[in-house]
């Protein structure tokens, strides 16, 4: 399976501005992971190292909730999926399921580690876009949140937040 031009990738938000030795080193031993509708890139629960990032098709993000999925969004081409086990080292925290065929890059922490050894400039900027793509999901959780208009809305809402507290 052929990997990504440096220069496709440099096109995505997670590695804007980062350089192509930086990427060839990222690169270098990365898997291309292909799935057809309906299987899995990664599990709710599973431990991994690695990240994504999807270079074609659509995927859903799913996590358990109670007895029930929830499907939380929807992947396309760029985005990365997988980035917190090697920030926080935590299983998966959702489900990422190929809705049409779909490919993505595997990113293994190993990779990670020999860009902050070799090249720590560019490791802070995948770092800062990591944190850049975060920020902007923690904001759109806020505005599905605190945007709620309807009182059974806010019922919820305050239900959630109360049960953290508990």
């Amino acid at each position: 399976m052929q990997l990504p031009t440096v220069e496709h990738l440099q096109q995505m938000a997670l590695f804007g501005g980062v350089g192509a030795g930086a990427l060839h080193l990222l690169l270098d031993n990365a898997r291309v992971v292909e799935r057809q509708p309906t299987g899995f890139f990664l599990r709710e629960g599973d431990t991994s190292g690695s990240f994504y990032v999807l270079l074609q098709g659509r995927a859903a993000v799913c996590r358990h909730w109670g007895n029930r999925e929830v499907q939380l969004g929807v992947l396309s081409a760029g985005d990365v999926f997988g980035e917190m086990a090697p920030l926080d080292l935590r299983p998966r925290s959702a489900s990422v399921q190929a809705l049409e065929p779909s490919r993505a890059v595997e990113i293994g922490a190993d990779r990670l580690l020999s860009l902050f050894e070799s090249e720590p400039r560019e490791f802070a900027i995948i770092q800062m876009n990591l944190a850049r793509e975060l920020s902007r999901r923690l904001r759109r959780i806020h505005d599905q949140l605190f945007g709620s208009t309807s009182e059974e809305e806010r019922d919820l809402v305050q239900r959630i937040l109360q049960r953290d507290v508990d």
